[in-house]
């Protein structure tokens, strides 16, 4: 009996009805960003290893789709793990891309640079539902300004990406200061990547599970002590802020105000 023809985990065909619903979204999104004077921007599928790895943190190197080099043995590989086996990887995001891009082209770019960029990303993560090896990313950045007008601009193309769309939408404006601040205020701001990529995880795996994750990554009790309010916060600011001030943020707990 022939084996039924099939894909990769991870992975979806898209046929022609919903092609057609794809072409419409990413043309009616180009349309728009073209608006707003941001150009089309392509990089190749493969970036050399060197380039993404040490961008995304240790979690994220560990889900880069490693290539490996021409006449090396795949168990070998598989048995060491030894990056000298493997020369390039497929794009992990498109932002480290861009950068290169940037880097490589920085005599032939006029500045400030403004680009987007659709096109498929691959992570060698778990497939469950609603999460995918491969999958489009689509992202819209300036480059080369200081100009916070650029992040005014940005909420208002996203803005009118959602209405051309038909979509409503609430946009959450964040910036990694706060971030920043809270690792800080917990007193270990070497852990800010650990603490921030714990934390994004807590709609999905939930609080006791990001708290073991953090201690895995060397957060100390005290540190995940102090952050432990901001899991519980609901509502508006003007509901969230009186809610901090009652249990010490943005002081930490065992610190006086005065």
């Amino acid at each position: 009996m022939a084996t039924k023809p099939s894909i990769p985990k991870g992975t979806r065909d898209f046929g022609p009805v919903e092609m057609l619903r794809r072409k419409y979204i990413f043309s009616t999104i180009e349309k728009v960003f073209q608006k707003y004077g941001y150009l089309p921007l392509e990089t190749p599928a493969m970036e050399n290893l060197e380039t993404l790895t040490g961008k995304y943190g240790e979690e994220g190197d560990r889900l880069i789709f490693k290539i490996l080099k021409r006449g090396a043995d795949l168990d070998r590989a598989v048995q060491d793990g030894s990056k000298s086996l493997a020369g390039e990887a497929l794009r992990y995001d498109l932002t480290v891309p861009f950068a290169r891009y940037v880097v490589q082209n920085q005599n032939e770019i006029a500045f400030p640079f403004k680009r987007y960029q659709i096109q498929p990303v691959w992570r060698a993560d778990r497939p469950q539902k609603g999460r995918y090896r491969e999958f489009y990313q689509c992202d819209a950045d300036v480059i080369g300004s200081t100009s916070l007008l650029n992040e005014v601009e940005l909420v208002q193309l996203f803005d009118e990406v959602f209405t051309a769309l038909g979509l409503k939408v609430v946009v959450k404006i964040n910036d990694r200061k706060v971030l920043s601040g809270i690792a800080e205020v917990c007193g270990q701001p070497e852990k800010v990547v650990d603490i921030v990529t714990a934390i994004d995880k807590l709609d999905k795996i939930g609080r006791e599970k990001v708290e073991e994750e953090m201690r895995e990554k060397g957060v100390s009790d005290e540190a995940i002590k102090g952050i432990a309010p901001l899991f519980e916060l609901k509502g508006t600011w003007s509901e969230q802020r009186p809610r901090l001030e009652q249990v010490g943020w943005p002081y930490p707990p065992s610190r006086s105000k005065d």
